[in-house]
C-alpha cells in the first residue's frame, strides 16, 4: 500500500497522511483524523519504504538490505486489546514512535490469547523482533516470552525484577502521592477500591497508611477487577460492610468510574460527603460530573520511550537491563474536597 492509497480510503490529502505517519506536526489533523490514518496502517501493514527515506534525506550509504522489522504488543491486565483506554493509548504511542525506526506492530495479544496453544502456536511461527508486556502479569507470561524471545520489555505501574527493561510510573509512589493529598484535604480514614492480589497500589496503599500514622482496616477495602463494573461492585461491598471512611482511593479512572455511578445511586454527594481519588487521567476523567481527581500518567511518554528502550536493545545499543522509571502528577479537579469537621462518617450516611 502507498502513501496514495491511504490518503484516498482516509479521505484526506497525502501531505496530510505523511505529516501524520512521520509525526511532523501533531496539529496536521484532528484526533478523529489521526486514529483513521493509523488504522488504516494498522490494518494494511504499510511500513515505509526505508530505501527512499534515506535517499531523500541524503543518505546513500547503507540503503541495502533495509527491511522493517516487527513489534508484538501483549495486553497482560486486559482481556481485550482495544477495551483498556489506558494500555491502548500507549500502544498507540509504541506504535507511532516505532514506525519512525521501520519497525511495525505485527500483533497485539491478551494474556487470554496466549494460553491459547493455537495462537501460541501463531507467535512461534511468525517470530517478531520485540515483545513489549503492557501492565501486570502472571510469572508463567514472563517465562513463556523469556524463553521464547531475546528482546522482552515491560511497561506499567507494576516495576518488575532488575533482570529485564521496563519503562514504569512506580505505583506504589503513586499510591503514596493520592493518600498524602487526601491527608492535606484532613482526611484520615481512606478506603481502597482495586485489585489487591500482586498488585503494587495495594500494598503502596497500605505502606501510605503507615508511613501517615493511619490505621489499615480490611473492612475499607474492596477486591475488585478494575473496571467500571468493578468499581460499582466494590463500593457497594464498602457501603454493605459500613466503611469507616471519608475518601476512597480507586486504583484506575475505570473503576472511579463505577465508583461514582454507585455512590450517586445512593444520593451520595461527591466532594461534599465522600472524596474519590483515582489513577491514570484518561480523558473521560475530566469529562465526569464533578470531574475526577487523579494521578496523571505521561501515557504517550511511556509509550515512546518503551519503543525507544526495545529498538536500542534490538539494534544491541545496550545489553545491561535498564529501568526508567517517569514523573506522574496529581490532576485536581473535583471530586476531592476538604473534611468538614461537621461531616459524618461514611457509615453513617449509608442508608440502613
Amino acid at each position: 500500500m502507498t502513501l496514495k492509497e491511504i490518503a484516498r480510503q482516509a479521505n484526506v490529502s497525502v501531505s496530510t497522511v505523511s505529516r501524520v505517519i512521520n509525526q511532523k506536526n501533531t496539529k496536521a489533523a484532528s484526533p478523529e483524523v489521526q486514529e483513521r490514518i493509523w488504522e488504516i496502517v494498522r490494518k494494511s501493514g504499510y511500513t515505509p519504504n526505508a530505501t527512499a527515506r534515506s535517499l531523500k534525506l541524503g543518505q546513500k550509504a547503507q540503503i541495502q538490505n533495509i527491511t522493517p522489522k516487527s513489534i508484538a504488543c501483549i495486553y497482560a491486565r486486559s482481556n481485550s486489546a482495544v477495551s483498556d483506554p489506558f494500555f491502548s493509548q500507549i500502544a498507540k504511542a509504541i506504535e507511532q514512535e516505532a514506525f519512525k525506526s521501520n519497525y511495525f506492530i505485527r500483533h497485539s495479544f491478551t494474556a487470554m490469547d496466549i494460553a491459547n496453544p493455537d495462537i501460541a502456536r501463531q507467535l512461534s511461527q511468525f517470530p517478531v523482533d520485540g515483545i513489549v508486556i503492557l501492565g501486570r502479569y502472571e510469572k508463567q507470561l514472563l517465562r513463556f516470552f523469556t524463553q521464547n524471545y531475546k528482546n522482552v520489555i515491560y511497561t506499567g505501574l507494576n516495576p518488575i525484577g532488575d533482570q529485564y527493561d521496563q519503562v514504569v510510573c512506580d505505583g506504589s509512589d503513586i499510591s503514596y502521592n493520592a493518600l498524602s493529598y487526601l491527608v492535606e484535604l484532613g482526611h484520615t480514614k481512606i478506603g481502597y477500591i482495586g485489585e489487591q492480589n500482586n498488585e503494587v497500589r495495594f500494598s503502596g496503599y497500605k505502606e501510605a497508611l503507615t508511613k501517615l500514622g493511619l490505621p489499615f482496616l480490611q473492612k475499607n477495602t474492596a477486591n475488585v477487577h478494575l473496571s467500571a463494573d468493578g468499581g460499582y461492585k466494590g463500593a457497594n461491598i464498602l457501603m454493605h460492610n459500613k466503611a469507616d471512611i471519608s475518601a476512597i482511593f480507586c486504583a484506575n479512572d475505570t473503576t472511579a468510574i463505577g465508583v461514582i455511578h454507585a455512590l450517586k445511586e445512593q444520593n451520595l454527594r461527591i466532594p461534599e460527603d465522600i472524596s474519590v481519588i483515582s489513577v491514570d487521567d484518561i480523558e473521560t476523567a475530566q469529562y465526569l460530573s464533578p470531574m475526577l481527581t487523579t494521578i496523571h500518567i505521561p501515557l504517550e511518554e511511556l509509550g515512546r520511550v518503551t519503543a525507544r528502550t526495545l529498538i536500542d536493545r534490538i539494534n544491541g545499543g545496550h545489553r545491561l537491563p535498564m529501568r526508567i522509571t517517569l514523573p506522574f502528577y496529581i490532576a485536581k479537579r473535583d471530586s476531592c474536597g476538604k473534611l468538614s469537621r461537621k461531616r459524618k462518617t461514611f457509615a453513617d450516611l449509608i442508608p440502613q
